[in-house]
């Protein structure tokens, strides 16, 4: 009997935990500082620290459902398992927006740095360039972008170290070491609570990602134990991250008056460092936008196989994994089609597909972490009432919050999309009498104790 393939595991805790950072891309702070910081009255760390806690809340309930359900899906499988199978297939629709465009996202800010220090090279060229090179390392396999990740996630936090470095020497030259601690960059005459939310409500966007670990479950050793304390080092470490770089260039550039608040961190950092820190500064940016797609992209097909596997979508096509490489290449290559759209969309058209399919998910796996408890309750298994219904239901609220905060473009391009979920699943259901099909399940399912 001919043996299919199947996904490899080879991943352990620091392989996971640089997975979701590559995924967060800890840059990203620079590279919205000047937005964040306008929103909040020059309170950036602040909103960091809202945004911080809001996830950490999400990402406990992520951590349980990983547990309970260890195999590849994410969101889309811990809702099915645990609230309905036509409510998962809707999840799974609305995060498919956010997993799918996401890589896109991505390489289009990438290739818009490039291009602006480049402009006889189009844009195109450098998309093309990035969704040829990620998707070959994705299809060789995990373990070779795991050691490409490594490399880029290195040079990375290089930057980051360096241009925090930078800021504190500057800083100790022109004011002395006292003007290191301060609480003005966490409150301040210009900022405000309102705005501060506000700010928190675009920085949570900088955490989308840390549920992607939760995609690599099938190619972890010892998922349940593994996969729970990835996920939220991801959101602590990255937490962390964010607050510290926002104080220290906050400190340097008081509070939220920019020339240009999209390119601040640019002009702060040829402030701190001159042209050569500006060049390094730079590439940062692009390597810190490869390394993310390149997860992303990897999260993105691991979703479609899984979906392709429950025969929700055509499984021949998405729920195949390739017999030499053991990859679903065929998935890999359908996102790096998708990202070719970059080349005929700006930014904030494309950012606006991500958000509503991010926080429909977040907002769901908290309620499928209350159904999985009354289920087991039903059983006869006892569980914690604070981590298995308080906290998930504080995460659920926080989360709805942040969805009805989207700009209303977002919301209709999500109720869109969701509309034609709807269709889809009318369709695969012949006309919702019977449940989407079932997916065999290739771990143990487990109680949480």
């Amino acid at each position: 009997m001919t043996t299919q393939p199947s996904l490899t595991r080879a991943l352990k805790l620091p392989s996971l935990v640089l997975f979701g950072l590559a995924y967060l891309t800890p840059l990203i702070v620079l590279a919205i500082f000047g937005v964040i910081a306008e929103t909040t009255g020059g309170a950036s760390p602040s909103a960091y620290l809202v945004a911080m806690v809001a996830m950490l809340f999400t990402a406990q309930s992520y951590g349980r459902m990983a547990v309970a359900y260890p195999v590849a899906g994410s969101a889309y499988t811990y809702i099915r398992r645990s609230i309905d199978s036509r409510i998962g297939f809707l999840a799974g629709w609305a995060v498919l927006l956010d997993y799918l465009f996401l890589p896109m996202v991505i390489w289009l800010i990438g290739g818009s740095y490039l291009t602006a220090q480049f402009p006889d090279i189009p844009i195109g060229v450098w998309i093309v360039a990035f969704i040829a090179i990620t998707t070959l390392l994705n299809v060789v396999g995990v373990k070779v972008a795991d050691k490409a990740n490594y490399l880029l996630m290195a040079f990375q936090l290089l930057v980051i170290v360096l241009f925090v470095a930078l800021s504190v020497g500057t800083l100790v030259s022109t004011s002395g070491a006292s003007a290191l601690v301060s609480t003005a960059p966490f409150f301040n005459d210009t900022s405000s609570f309102d705005k501060i939310t506000a700010g928190a409500a675009i920085a949570a966007y900088s955490f989308l990602g840390f549920d992607a670990v939760s995609t690599l479950t099938e190619e972890t050793i010892e998922p349940k134990k593994t996969v729970p304390k990835a996920i939220m080092l991801v959101a602590l470490i990255g937490g962390a991250i964010f607050v510290v770089v926002s104080y220290t260039t906050q400190l340097i550039h008081p509070g939220g008056v920019f020339d240009d608040s999209a390119s601040a961190a640019s002009d702060i950092a040829l402030k701190i460092g001159g042209q050569f820190f500006g060049a390094v500064f730079l590439a940062g940016l692009v390597v810190s936008q490869f390394a993310s797609g390149l997860a992303a992209q990897a999260s993105a097909s691991r979703l479609l196989y899984a979906m392709g596997r429950d025969s929700v979508l055509p499984k021949k096509v998405f729920g195949a994994l390739n017999k030499s490489f053991h990859t679903p290449v065929l998935n890999l290559v359908i996102t790096g089609a998708v990202g070719l759209i970059a080349m005929f969309l700006d930014v904030a058209t494309s950012s606006s597909f991500i958000n509503f399919g991010a926080f429909t998910a977040f907002t769901l796996v908290n309620v499928s972490v209350i159904a999985y408890y009354l289920r087991q309750r039903r059983s006869g298994n006892r569980l914690s009432v604070m981590f298995y219904v308080v906290m998930p239901a504080v995460g659920a609220i926080i989360d709805g919050f942040l969805l009805s905060q989207l700009d209303s473009n977002a919301i209709t391009l999500g109720l869109i999309w969701l509309c034609v979920g709807v269709v889809v699943l009318g369709i695969i259901t012949k006309g919702f009498r019977k449940a989407p099909p079932e997916m065999v399940m290739e771990e143990k399912e487990a109680a949480l104790v």
